[in-house]
């Protein structure tokens, strides 16, 4: 039997039940005679559904077809109308019909009204003045963006300080425009974060240059004599110099067809509907942002609207017995690079008489927020994270439930107690809050369909396909059931090496090893690599260089085991550039050296840093410009500060004896000798330092991996501190050690640290992995191994063939002609084995070459369609189950370079190019590339 079923709205929500209609083979199909839902949409945009949740990505170059959640041919496939441009304008609920803008009058047996929401806009004077924009559709997007580019617009205001409004602020930035936010509250973002984490948040925002206004509303928009804006006036009286407005202060139900069509609508807005999302009709249903469900709420997040869909998918093609009675609100994202999230209930009343009990860590250097709230049981009622939501996914599942290790071990420096893993959750705690996907699914997942990573669980729960926030525990979860089911987890590093970080780095050692390609013959499994193996070798032959007699980390094979920090000599930023940080060993810095700085920001238009390790940091360099920067900032004396590797940071110092009172060492030369001895080592994770000058601890030097504090004898040295996911104060490895001995115990720590860390592993976990302070001090200080002597030689021999990678680069023409922005000659002659090239294609688009160890040439987009960047040709080639693959150096997912499929995530793809065998590659001709782009 078919029935027709029409839909009012093809966002997010409205395809999202589409999607679950075909899951559970509900659709009737394209033939006539199909059995089942035969679906129209009626769709307002001129375009399919797309991901609103990402749409800031579209500042930065994402396109359309990036952005769509859509597949070309799922609308075919499962025979539905979409009739975009077309939204209804009357629903005759007696006749059973829709009418839409066209005049067209659609039948329905069943009616779903996923409308969303529009933004709210004060109303005040100006607020239609051109240069007035409100931020909730890729239309908005295009034309804020079209008019922010005309030359002379150089300043924005954002009303609202909530999540949009702060999301909107971030896209000002993006185009160039000095930003304000204002907002009505006390503080930023008042619905989910209290007064000490907006504080936090807003020291951090503050931080970036955008002005901060709260407690004070818009009066009005002032304009010129042409009638475009030109300032916002506040409700205390100032104004604001603006050329551009944007209104974000909120969201409103769009119900008014449900209102005209006789359905029951809240007092406050929102089409009324019952536990199965039916409204007063019983043949109509309401999902997402229009309805208000059955706890009088109504839900702005996307998470709760995919519930409503589920439960209105099951009253439609399923027994009809699920439900939605309210939905979790925990969100986590970033918001102009600061961590934020919420869970819970994170405003829970605390007090004596039976109310909740906070547990708070804060630390305003840092802009660190975070407090957990627990019920009179001991049971979690919910949180608030700021600048370290990295605990968010421990968390989160646990709320409404007492926490299985102290609440403060979550939010403490270490405290000495190790947290639960996975199998700590019962089975009905949800791990993914946007698709609903509870720890019991997800290990049904694992055992019944043979999963062993994090993509199979994605591809066959969707858990982890949204806001990410789930994906530590998701991890845990898969490690629990493997080593439930007795499946060793392959200490291997990958499918291609059965051997370890630490196995590998001594195989290259004793065996004398110089290359990938001799490693693999050797001792590996076969294939090309993959981004895992690669940078690891890349590392280890790094490190091992004055042992082996290799020269520059870019030279020949080694540059093509390069991930793009390394393969640059910068850090990627999420818009796909890179950021420059010279080395100022101790914070001290020339007049000479500043001024170079200064002029090399204004030149090339960098955004610039003073960090908390004492450096200035400068942001938004184009790949292609790096040699340019660099060579300015090597003539004054400075060399590359190695933010981009896995090695020495910096090492922080306070003033010392120099100049403080109190100092009992000179703490600022120390600090300098120490980055000048261990600058440029490789190792497995990133590694920082801090000196104190005496026992009162300034420069915070327990938090750092090598720490030291002066003492009146001499010098304590502390080791495997960190901050991070968990925080841990380092242990005093001795004390009272002259200079030349705390020297040669680092050189100790520091080489046993190299030779039995594993990939990516910190000192921290390296520490308690490898039995903690007791085997240290037997290793570092008793010599039990013997083998003291060796590791300090081992120091010595990199001390003394330290050269600045940087000035190596900028004397060598052929690693210059690494960082030229597009192939010369976008030919496949001109590829080397194993890196990727841009190339400019005939259309104008962009497309990334590569040429494996056997000589095949791939071409496909260079743009990655998660970022909206220009990046796909600086990611790492290598194999995946004997596929062909690049990884995207954004987020690492990994595309078959055959077919551009996304093994990570089916649903997206990249164009694929024919590559003639000595010619230019050819644009795809069955779909649009992205033009190309300038970052």
């Amino acid at each position: 039997m078919t029935q027709n079923l029409v839909l009012i709205g093809h966002g997010m929500v409205g395809h999202r039940l589409l999607e679950l209609l075909a899951e559970r083979g509900a659709l009737a199909g394209p033939a006539p005679d199909d059995r089942g839902w035969r679906v129209t949409v009626l769709a307002e945009e001129d375009r399919p559904a797309y991901d609103r949740v990402h749409l800031s990505s579209a500042f930065t170059g994402a396109t359309d077809a990036e952005l769509s959640l859509c597949e070309s041919d799922f609308l075919t496939r499962h025979g539905i109308d979409l009739r975009l441009g077309d939204p209804a304008e009357h629903i005759d609920t007696e006749a059973r019909t829709v009418t839409s803008t066209s005049g067209a009058t659609v039948p329905y047996d069943a009616l779903v009204v996923a409308t969303g929401s529009y933004p709210f806009v004060p109303p005040i004077d100006g607020a239609d003045a051109p240069g007035c924009f409100t931020y909730r559709t890729l239309y908005d997007v295009e034309t804020l963006t079209a008019y922010a580019s005309d030359e002379g617009r150089a300043t924005g205001v954002v009303i609202g300080g909530g999540l949009l409004g702060l999301e909107a602020a971030g896209a000002l930035r993006t185009l160039g425009l000095r930003t304000h936010v204002v907002e009505f509250a006390p503080r930023l973002m008042p619905l989910q974060v209290d007064d000490g984490g907006a504080a936090a948040l807003r020291a951090t925002i503050e931080s970036m240059g955008v002005a901060v206004h709260t407690g004070v509303g818009a009066s009005r928009v002032e304009t010129d004599a042409d009638g475009s804006v030109r300032a916002l006036r506040l409700s205390d009286g100032r104004a604001l110099d603006a050329d551009v407005v944007v209104f974000s202060a909120g969201v409103r139900p769009r119900d008014r067809l449900a209102r005209e069509a006789g359905l029951a609508v809240g007092d406050r807005g929102g089409v009324v509907v019952d536990e199965h999302c039916r409204t007063t009709d019983p043949y109509v249903y309401a999902i997402g942002e229009c309805a208000q469900t059955s706890d009088g709420r109504v839900y702005g997040l996307v998470a709760p609207g995919y519930q409503m869909a589920e439960t209105v998918a099951d009253a439609l093609a399923g027994e009809g017995t699920a439900v939605f009675t309210g939905a979790d609100t925990s969100t986590k994202l970033k918001l102009m690079g600061a961590d934020v999230a919420s869970f819970g209930d994170p405003f829970a009343p605390e007090g004596e008489d039976g109310g909740a009990v906070s547990v708070v860590f804060s630390d305003t250097r840092e802009g660190v927020y975070k407090k957990l709230l627990l019920g009179p049981e001991g049971q979690l009622l919910g949180g608030i994270l700021v600048g370290d939501a990295d605990a968010y996914g421990t968390l989160r599942p646990h709320a409404g439930r007492p926490l299985p290790a102290p609440p403060e071990a979550y939010v403490l420096p270490a405290s000495g107690v190790e947290l639960p893993g996975a199998d700590a959750l019962p089975d009905d705690a949800v791990v993914c809050s946007c698709h609903n996907v509870t720890k019991g699914a997800v290990r049904t997942a694992v055992t019944e369909n043979s999963l062993t990573d994090i993509g199979g669980i994605k591809r066959c729960t969707k858990a982890g396909t949204g806001c990410g926030g789930c994906l530590s525990t998701l991890q845990s979860v898969l490690d629990a059931e493997l080593a439930a089911a007795g499946i060793e987890k392959p200490k291997g590093l990958c499918e291609h090496f059965a051997l370890s970080r630490a196995e590998i780095y001594e195989t290259v050692r004793t065996e004398r090893i110089r290359s990938f390609s001799e490693l693999m013959a050797r001792h590996g499994l076969g294939g090309e690599g993959c981004v895992v193996c690669k940078p690891v070798v890349g590392n280890v032959l790094g490190t091992l260089a004055p042992e082996l007699g290799l020269g520059h980390v870019l030279d020949g094979e080694q540059a093509a085991l390069q991930d793009s920090n390394d393969l640059f000599l910068a850090n990627l930023q999420k818009d796909g550039t890179y950021s420059v940080v010279p080395r100022v060993p101790g914070g001290e810095i020339t007049p000479a050296q500043l001024i170079a700085i200064g002029e090399v920001a204004r030149d090339f238009d960098l955004y610039t840093k003073i960090t908390g390790g004492q450096r200035i940091d400068l942001f938004g360099a184009r790949a292609d410009r790096l040699p340019a920067i660099w060579r300015r900032l090597v003539d004054v004396g400075l060399e590359s500060g190695h933010a981009y590797g896995k090695s020495l940071r910096t090492v922080k110092s306070c003033v010392g004896a120099k100049f403080c009172r109190f100092g009992q060492g000179d703490s600022v030369q120390l600090a300098i000798d120490l980055e000048l001895r261990y600058r440029g080592l490789r190792t497995p994770h990133k590694i920082k330092g801090g000196v104190s000058g005496c026992l009162r601890e300034c420069a915070e030097a327990r938090g750092k991996d090598i720490g030291v504090i002066a003492t009146a004898n001499g010098w304590n040295l502390y080791v495997c501190g960190n901050g991070g996911t968990s925080p841990r104060h380092a242990d005093l490895l001795a004390a009272d050690l002259s200079t030349a001995a705390l020297f040669r115990l680092v050189d100790r720590f520091l080489m046993y640290y190299l030779r039995t860390g594993e990939r990516l592993e910190r000192t921290a976990p390296w520490f308690e992995r490898v039995g903690g302070l007791d085997h240290l001090k037997s290793v570092l200080i008793e010599d039990s191994l013997g083998i003291c002597a060796e590791l300090e030689a081992q120091m010595d021999r990199h001390a003394a063939a330290y050269r600045d990678e940087w000035q190596a680069v900028l004397d060598d023409p052929q690693a210059l002609a690494r960082f030229e922005r597009h192939l010369a000659q976008p030919s496949p002659a001109f590829l080397e084995p194993g890196r990727g090239r841009a190339a400019v294609l005939p259309d104008g688009s962009e497309a990334a070459l590569f040429k494996d160890s056997g000589g095949t040439v791939y071409a496909v987009g260079n743009r990655d369609p998660y970022s909206g960047t220009d990046v796909i040709a600086h990611g790492v080639l290598g194999t995946r189950d004997g596929r062909p693959v690049v990884a995207s150096p954004m987020h690492k997912q990994e595309f078959d370079l055959r077919t551009g499929a996304c093994l990570d995530d089916p649903s997206v793809t990249l164009p694929v190019h024919e590559v003639p065998a000595d010619g230019t590659p050819t644009p795809e001709m069955s779909a649009d590339g992205p033009p190309a782009r300038e970052v």
